[in-house]
């Protein structure tokens, strides 16, 4: 099979729009909760109703300060409740409102600011505020900078008040399903982001097809909670399926402490990228080996994924296997369901592979992880697995009204409702993004006779080696990312005679790491040369490179004494690595990966 569409299973009137789904979720039970707001050591319900009047008070003191339908809206930063409900104003006053990371930079600010021609930005502090204020003066649109934290939402609110309702009603009405919603910015791995252009359609279509795609995850009365970036697409497109399927939304800032987020609002489903669940299991093995129960860890660990894999077997797991899975169970599994609230029994990824061996660890302990696929172009999901339909280590079928198609090449190519409509002001790019009517994703990949969609590599970073190999390094690197020790990890190898990998160490993972390993506290710099965390990292990679064949795998690695950051301009703000930047400024590191043979080897 090289093409295949779903029929779209729910159609909306083509004159509605993304406030159509607020009013709908609202009118079905006002009383009923469709936030919770962090307060104190616990969360505050917000009715629907009451998200509703702060909606159109909020998009009134946008109108007082002169916003006009069509207009775009700059919204800064951290996820938080005040982010979905200046979202909603900006859409119920007529405008677009477009995210800025709150990592970018002063360079990157200016780029949005000019492309997408904000007129009001809304940032979270001070510290922001100051970004902005390093290049407002050679944004020409805009008109003003509000600050959350100096009390922007309630200076709205007061500004609105002789603002008419029949006004908000007016705009509320005005987009249809083809106009633009919001321009959202690719994170750029090459070159300046471009603004993607999703449309009321794309975000309202895809969010009501997915509810009836997959009802077990996305039901009323299910609770999820926010903590990945809002200017990413992919929060981003949670915050719409969570209004548009009667789930309660809370928000969390820090990621670095979202297990306790996730301990006290305790959601039914969880949306995260494959680091998250990498960390929680790496963090889970390092406290056993803590508390001395690290062989405990791994035979229950190894007794998920063995009872899951059986899953897929037509005869089930066996009576001996279901014994020690209910053993493992109460030993284990139930303390690691507490850490993610207890209530999740379904998370869905994205962003990247979460691979094979912690897809079937996770469903091994009663939370199934439905990897699925998209791109800030596809308005995030294009396809994802479903409860009932799993393939582990695939990306699922298509969502309803989606369709995708493997180019001679391998390329995956996309159409259908998920599709935005083009970049903002870039004719030429729009083009070129297209072959007849077809997204072209620049990634490679396959569909299975069930039409299930796996992901082989990401074209452009396709290596050729010297001997003329083509080498995906995606593989390898997810593979040896997952290591409790591993940070980053940057596959090289272009024109040389093998493959190669320079890795970054975790500063988080490392303390416990050395600790479960009986040795003295080190900081990742002294860690790079330690015989036993290269020999550790050794494994990982010689682990990883049993996934590929002996001309694909990786002959030689170094660890750089160093991390990949945004901070750093490394990575993309969805950590992502900007390989060619990399590739430039550690040309010497990887020059010595092919001259000194003293470099520990992996085979």
């Amino acid at each position: 099979m090289d093409e295949i569409t779903l029929p779209q299973a729910v159609e909306l009137p083509a004159t509605s729009n993304l406030n159509d789904l607020l009013a709908t979720r609202v009118a079905k039970d006002p009383a009923a909760p469709l936030a919770e707001r962090p307060a104190g050591d616990g969360w505050e319900t917000v009715s629907g109703a009451q998200f509703d009047a702060q909606v159109v008070a909020v998009a009134k003191g946008l109108v007082a300060h002169g916003v006009q339908p069509g207009e775009p809206v700059g919204i800064m930063a951290h996820t938080r409740y005040e982010w979905t409900l200046l979202d909603f104003a900006a859409w119920a006053a007529g405008a677009v409102p477009t995210p800025i990371y709150e990592t970018s930079s002063a360079e990157q600010v200016e780029w949005i600011l000019t492309d997408s021609g904000i007129t009001l930005l809304v940032v979270e502090n001070a510290e922001l505020a100051a970004t902005v204020g390093e290049v407002a003066a050679n944004a020409p649109a805009l008109r003003e900078v509000l600050t959350i934290d100096d009390g922007a939402i309630a200076d709205l609110t007061a500004a609105g008040a002789d603002v008419p309702d029949e006004e908000i009603a007016r705009r509320r009405a005005i987009a249809n399903l083809e106009d633009v919603a919001t321009i959202i910015y690719t994170s750029g791995t090459t070159g300046r982001p471009k603004g993607a252009e999703i449309t009321h359609g794309n975000l309202s279509l895809l969010a009501v097809n997915a509810v009836a795609a997959v009802p077990e995850v996305f039901k009323d009365g299910g609770r999820t909670l926010l903590f990945l970036p809002l200017a990413h697409v992919f929060a981003r497109y949670v915050e719409i399926l969570a209004v548009a399927s009667g789930t309660v939304l809370g928000h969390w800032a820090n990621l670095k402490t979202v297990t306790e987020g996730l301990g006290t609002f305790r959601p039914t489903y969880i949306l995260a990228v494959p680091r998250v669940f990498e960390k929680v299991y790496n963090s889970a093995e390092q406290k056993a080996a803590a508390g001395g129960k690290l062989k405990i860890f791994h035979w229950a660990s190894a007794t998920a994924i063995a009872y899951s894999r059986a899953l897929d077997d037509p005869k089930g797991p066996s009576a001996w296997l279901r014994l020690q899975h209910k053993l493992a169970d109460a030993l284990v599994y139930g303390k690691l369901r507490a850490v993610l609230g207890g209530q999740a029994r379904y998370a869905v990824s994205g962003g990247g592979p979460l691979g094979e061996r912690l897809g079937h660890f996770y469903r091994g302990l009663g939370l199934s992880v439905l990897e699925g696929y998209g791109l800030t172009e596809t308005t995030a999901p294009t396809s994802v697995n479903r409860p009932s339909a799993t393939k582990i280590g695939s990306v699922g079928p298509q969502l309803p009204g989606c369709g995708v198609k493997i180019a001679p090449d391998g390329e995956i190519l996309l159409r259908g409702i998920q599709v935005f409509r083009g970049y903002h002001g870039n004719p030429e790019a729009t083009a070129e993004a297209f072959d007849q009517g077809w997204f072209r994703t620049g990634d490679l990949g396959a569909l299975d006779e069930d039409g299930f969609l796996t992901i082989t590599g990401r074209k452009k970073e396709i290596i050729v080696t010297a001997g003329g190999k083509n080498v995906a390094p995606a593989l390898l690197e997810d593979r040896i990312r997952a290591h409790a020790l591993v940070s980053q990890c940057v596959v090289v190898g272009d024109n040389r005679p093998f493959i190669g990998a320079l890795v970054t160490l975790d500063a988080e993972g490392l303390p416990g790491w050395l600790k479960m390993h009986d040795k003295p506290a080190m900081t990742p710099e002294q860690a790079s040369t330690d015989p036993d965390v290269l020999a550790a990292i050794d494994a990982a990679v010689t682990r990883a490179n049993q996934a590929v064949s002996k001309a694909e795998s990786i002959r030689k690695f170094a660890v750089l004494p160093g991390d990949l950051t945004v901070e750093n301009g490394y990575l993309t703000p969805k950590q992502s690595v900007r390989r060619h930047v990399f590739v430039k400024d550690f040309a010497a590191e990887i020059d010595d990966l092919y001259v000194d043979t003293r470099q520990t080897s992996a085979g």
